[in-house]
């Protein structure tokens, strides 16, 4: 079927039979003969769960990172360190130093030295700042930045430019992708530190499509409340997705809710698991 769209997980913080967890994501897309790589995880976790399902990361057409967090860029030397072929797209601020503060301690979460360095040594033509949105070709997008027009969602924890935390870091260079199917939007999310509710949003404007067929990754209310929780159920139920795949950063408590509320919509997510749209 020249039209299906085929995402398997390759990292995720839950593991199928054979595979490695971590904390961290990474997807490969498979749709019209383009192979999309999105995000790497935190290790080379990344290069060994590919080998084990059949997939050759020396085929990755594109490259997608979706921000500058240590568990999305870190096996990025194990896909460009043996190729140079391929698309890199990431908003400029990736490269930011940052770190998350608690109980007065900093740690660095910031895109690791290695990963830095492979994307700098990367072609100059291959490589491409996305600070706006940006299309792959006619029916596949990246955000570029995403403006935060709800009331209730924040970047979803104590992110810091800075390790005395007097600059917050609103993680503004988040992006996500988009494919057009003909069954409607496929979402593939980071992190969500941006608000997944304000990147729906933001794609069905840009898009002008309003028919969500699934949204898959990180939505990041691991530590958020119950009532925020509730509000991002909320706000979801209006765009009706007929397939939700939480992963990563969810949180147990959310999904459970999302599970309770969408019922079979909700779709299991680990890696190794392949999503056929």
């Amino acid at each position: 079927m020249p039209d299906q769209l085929t995402i398997t997980l390759l990292v995720d913080n839950q593991a199928g039979d054979g595979l490695i967890a971590e904390h961290g994501l990474s997807m490969w897309l498979e749709y019209q003969g383009l192979h999309i790589l999105f995000d790497t995880g935190q290790s080379c976790v990344l290069e060994k769960n590919a080998r084990k399902l059949g997939i050759d990361l020396n085929h990755a057409d594109v490259l997608v990172l979706s921000h500058g967090h240590y568990d999305h860029t870190g096996g990025i030397p194990c896909v460009l360190g043996r190729n140079d072929r391929t698309e890199v797209y990431c908003h400029p601020g990736i490269t930011r130093q940052r770190y998350v503060i608690r109980d007065g301690k900093p740690r660095s979460i910031q895109i690791p030295a290695p990963s830095l360095s492979a994307i700098s040594n990367h072609p100059g033509n291959k490589l491409h700042w996305t600070p706006e949105k940006t299309m792959l070709n006619d029916r596949i997008g990246i955000t570029g930045s995403i403006p935060r027009t709800t009331a209730f969602e924040d970047t979803g924890g104590p992110f810091y430019l800075d390790t005395e935390g007097k600059h917050e870091d609103d993680i503004g260079d988040e992006i996500a992708l988009w494919i057009e199917t003909t069954r409607g939007l496929v979402i593939c999310l980071g992190c969500s530190h941006p608000g997944m509710i304000n990147t729906l949003n933001f794609i069905c404007s840009e898009t002008g499509i309003q028919d969500i067929y699934a949204i898959v990754g990180g939505f990041h209310l691991n530590s958020a409340g119950k009532q925020r929780i509730q509000k991002t159920i909320d706000a979801l139920q209006t765009f009706s997705p007929e397939n939700i795949i939480p992963c990563h950063c969810t949180g147990e408590y959310a999904m459970k809710a999302m599970a309770q509320h969408f019922g079979q919509r909700v779709l299991k997510s680990h890696s190794g698991m392949v999503y056929r749209f």
